[in-house]
């Protein structure tokens, strides 16, 4: 069987091809789109593995090469950064680099989820750059009205219909309306485009027996649920459930060349499900006695670690979604521990 290393671009690939020796047998650079590079290697005469890295459109990609090759390899970048910390960097170098480590068994893979995962993953992602957007135009009305020194009420009251109508009827200076009624224009248009995606979401969600489950979690709700299972995907690819909050980039960095010292968090994986994560921790931290006790704890009275303990209670529940969506089972309420009185 033949390894093939393959860095991949949009115009412009190369590969290299080993043999079962792990001896260089040929290297090309192919100049055109993906079906070029797919039709050059479906037309190779040896069975071949395959190891590309992971980037964008790596999910489409896995699924024509599956189809064509005997293993179909899909490399962590950042992985091999780390195991090829070279000056000499190419598209050749790369692509043969990426054969060694196929035909060594070296390589460090991601998972890919099916197309119907990457899907349900693209729209929860679009969503929240829908609502990205709507905080930003919020936040663009309140700095245009401040800079002419309106006073605007306090925290949700602005946004709603009544608080919208008087944001429209305020008299203001011409050069301050057009951008007042543009940003209002856009603002009142992002609301039913983000309801719209939604209710697709949650047409995915409801038919999800594991969205359910994690929303037995206190202060859990449908948003961080259907993130966490989309993105988990198959829960048994976690051999522990400390690996869950890894992927999620909610454990700190760790320097023991010295001495055994932590840092911030190492903010791996989706930025998005890490963010609804800490907003459900805090929900969490309210409604779950269980949870608030622990956190407490962690705090141990300080103020400056309020936003390690909460940090750290977002890593506790991922450990926790995870281990209910191998095992199936709902949130269990642990007793609180009482002072026995005389």
């Amino acid at each position: 069987m033949w390894y093939v290393g393959l860095d991949i671009h949009q115009r412009m690939s190369c590969l290299c091809i080993l043999d079962a020796n792990g001896k260089v047998i040929k290297e090309q650079k192919i100049t055109g789109c993906w079906s070029v590079v797919l039709a050059e290697l479906a037309a190779l005469p040896e069975r071949f593995a395959i190891c590309y890295e992971a980037s964008c459109g790596y999910g489409y990609l896995h699924d024509q090469l599956r189809r064509m090759a005997q293993r179909a390899v899909v490399a962590h970048p950042g992985k091999l950064r780390l195991i090829f910390r070279s000056k000499r960097k190419n598209d050749r170098v790369d692509a043969r680099k990426l054969a060694i480590l196929l035909f060594l068994d070296q390589v460090p893979a991601v998972h890919v989820p099916g197309i119907d995962i990457r899907g349900w993953r693209s729209m929860i992602e679009f969503r929240q750059r829908l609502i990205g957007r709507r905080t930003q135009l919020k936040n663009g009305l309140r700095s245009l009205l401040r800079g002419y020194g309106v006073s605007l009420p306090a925290g949700k009251r602005l946004w709603t219909t009544a608080g919208r109508a008087w944001l429209a009827g305020l008299e203001l200076p011409d050069e301050m309306v057009l951008q007042r009624d543009m940003l209002l224009e856009t603002l009142t248009s992002l609301g039913p485009q983000i309801k719209r995606v939604e209710k697709i979401l949650r047409k995915r969600a409801d038919a999800h027996p594991g969205v359910y489950l994690l929303r037995t979690i206190p202060g859990v709700g449908i948003r961080t649920a259907e993130a966490v299972v989309a993105y988990i995907d198959d829960a048994r690819r976690f051999a522990r459930n400390k690996q869950a909050g890894a992927y999620f980039g909610l454990v700190p960095c760790e320097d023991t060349s010295v001495k055994h010292r932590l840092g911030h968090i190492t903010a791996d994986g989706p930025a998005t499900v890490r963010k609804l994560l800490t907003e459900a921790a805090w929900q969490a931290v309210r409604r779950s006695p269980q949870v608030r006790a622990r956190f407490e704890r962690i705090q141990a009275g300080k103020s400056d670690r309020k936003k390690i303990a909460i940090v750290a209670i977002a890593h506790y529940l991922v450990r926790v979604m995870q281990a209910m969506l191998r095992t199936g089972e709902v949130w269990r309420n642990e007793p609180t521990a009482t002072k026995a009185v005389a």
